[in-house]
Parts: C-alpha cells; structure tokens; sequence
C-alpha cells in the first residue's frame, strides 16, 4: 500500500471540555471545521482557536494535518501506522475522524518535528 498524503490546515486548534449537559454554543455550530464528541460524563469540542469556548478546560495551540481522502471504512492500519511514526518521533497526538478521513492533531510547537518525521517515513506532507 501506498502512503497516504497529508494536509497541514492553517488554522490553530484548540480542545474544550464541558459538561455532558451542556448545550453545543452557536459559535462552534456555525464554524467552519469542527469536531465533537459526547460522553456520559463529558462534552469535547475540538475548534479553530478563534471561536471562543467557555469550557470547564482546555488545551490550546493544536495544529491538525489531514489526510487526505476519501479513505473507505474497510481501510485498515493507517491510524496505527501514522500514530507509529509520530510515537517514535516522541509526537503526542489527538485524532479526531470523519466519514471519509482522518485529522492528526499535534501540538504547534511539535508541527514541523511531525512534518520531518512523516516525510522521513515516506508520506507526503503539504503545507499551505
């Protein structure tokens, strides 16, 4: 199998949590890119920095590579094989999903060390 190309966004991301309960506010609703999911005990939503979030925590300055796709449900190991490379580059990552693909998001400081070690291992990375 090929490897799989990879898209830097060029927006900064940041990741809430809230209460299960809470009520999803307009503004990530109306973003552009978002990401959600909902537990019993808690709410997460993954945004653009610069929609505002008033969460019980959060953790700012993410950035996210995606993959591009469509990527087929059936496909198997291309988060494994991704979250290795970027393990072994000592990468913390968080990864949120689609239908149809997948986003690797990284901490900004570490994003060029990612770049490096995704490239070193044979996948292309585009960089707006």
């Amino acid at each position: 199998m090929s490897k799989q190309t990879l898209a830097v966004l060029p927006m900064e991301f940041t990741i809430h949590s809230l209460e299960s309960s809470t009520k999803i506010p307009d503004e990530v609703l109306s973003s552009p890119l978002f990401f959600l999911g909902k537990t019993r005990e808690e709410l997460s939503i993954v945004v653009p920095s610069n929609v505002s979030v008033d969460s019980l925590d959060s953790d700012l300055e993410w950035r996210a590579l995606e993959l591009i796709g469509p990527l087929a449900l059936s496909m198997v190991g291309i988060m494994a094989q991704i979250g290795d490379v970027l393990a072994k580059a000592k990468i913390s990552i968080f990864i949120v999903s689609t239908f149809e693909t997948d986003f690797f998001l990284v901490k900004n400081s570490k994003l060029a060390d990612a770049i490096g070690a995704l490239r070193k291992a044979g996948y292309t990375v585009i960089e707006e």
